[in-house]
């Protein structure tokens, strides 16, 4: 544990990239406070810090996600030792879940887990997220689940989490909650912002008690596809994200301190 008298790092102590990288995890800490996606000061977001293998930001165990700025964020390795002075800690289950992701999957930059009460609510059910609606085909066939072992406190499950994950960009943990991954803060953020609205449609489908109307899967692949489309070849995703940093900036400009 570092001292108290030490300080968390400032823009003048990094490079611009890891100042930038500080400033959209900090953006995603206090949008997903605003989407209610938090668990008080438990789960995380994290990413990989450009240019330097092996180093990724975390959140500051103690902290409200709204709470949280670009320079209280921890700066970890992959055997959970700060590699830059704060005197934050950090919450060993996190290191864990994500340094697991970030060690093996070298596209996942940025990873979000999350205990929401629709997302945990998913992950008990056996059939997991169903072909029910648009939304959740965004997702069809790009769902991977991991049996829940307890908490993450055992280093060994990291190979069984980075398994079951393999090159899918998002996991239900059973039992437990959910996991996106991205290449970018909007990759990530994205994929969690609509895994858990799913979540919450699929909740309020199963309580009407009716049949249900799943999707063809003809039908299911082609939605899928189409989603990909609008992601990534006409930009949609990066404007998606644009506006979500200037809701950011109008709830509370001080993430970026």
């Amino acid at each position: 544990m570092l001292s108290t008298s030490e300080t968390s790092a400032g823009p003048s102590a990094m490079s611009d990239a890891e100042y930038q990288t500080r400033v959209e995890l900090a953006a995603c800490y206090r949008l997903a406070a605003y989407y209610k996606m938090t668990d008080i000061i438990y789960t995380h977001i994290t990413a990989r810090v450009p240019g330097e293998p092996g180093h990724f930001l975390i959140n500051p165990y103690g902290f409200l996600w709204e709470e949280i700025t670009a320079s209280s964020l921890v700066k970890i390795d992959t055997d959970g030792a700060k590699v830059a002075p704060s005197p934050h800690r950090v919450n060993p289950a996190g290191f864990t879940i994500h340094s697991a992701v970030h060690m093996d999957r070298h596209d996942a930059a940025w990873v979000m887990h999350t205990h929401t009460r629709s997302g945990v609510a998913v992950s008990c059910l056996e059939e997991g997220l169903m072909p029910l609606n648009q939304i959740a085909l965004q997702f069809y066939g790009r769902v991977a689940y991991h049996d829940f072992e307890g908490i993450a406190l055992d280093l060994e499950e990291r190979r069984r989490i980075t398994r079951d994950l393999g090159a899918h960009p998002a996991l239900v943990l059973r039992n437990h909650g959910l996991l996106t991954v991205g290449e970018n803060a909007a990759q990530m953020f994205s994929n969690m912002f609509y895994l858990n609205r799913a979540c919450e449609i699929q909740e309020s489908v199963l309580s009407m008690g009716v049949p249900l109307k799943h999707v063809d899967e003809t039908v299911a692949r082609r939605v899928t596809e189409q989603y990909d489309q609008m992601a990534f070849d006409d930009g949609d995703l990066l404007l998606e994200w644009d506006a979500q940093m200037r809701l950011a900036d109008r709830l509370d400009p001080g993430f970026r301190d």
